[in-house]
């Protein structure tokens, strides 16, 4: 079974980024590459998005000490 796709619009939705941020993100592979779907459409693996998010969250709340 294949791992469920999310488009782009739902992972702008989920972060709160802009295209161009989430573009920049990947080129630095600082995000979880894009699937082309099409010859004009590219979607992501839900997981790699909640992970990616799991993880800025968990980033976000260490303690700098």
């Amino acid at each position: 079974m294949s791992p469920p796709l999310i488009r782009f619009i739902e992972v702008q939705k989920r972060t709160g980024y802009s295209k161009a941020w989430l573009y920049r993100l990947m080129s630095e592979q600082r995000f979880p590459a894009a699937i082309k779907i099409g010859s004009h459409s590219i979607a992501f693996i839900e997981s790699e998005i909640d992970e990616w998010i799991n993880q800025s969250i968990a980033e976000s709340r260490v303690e700098v000490g």
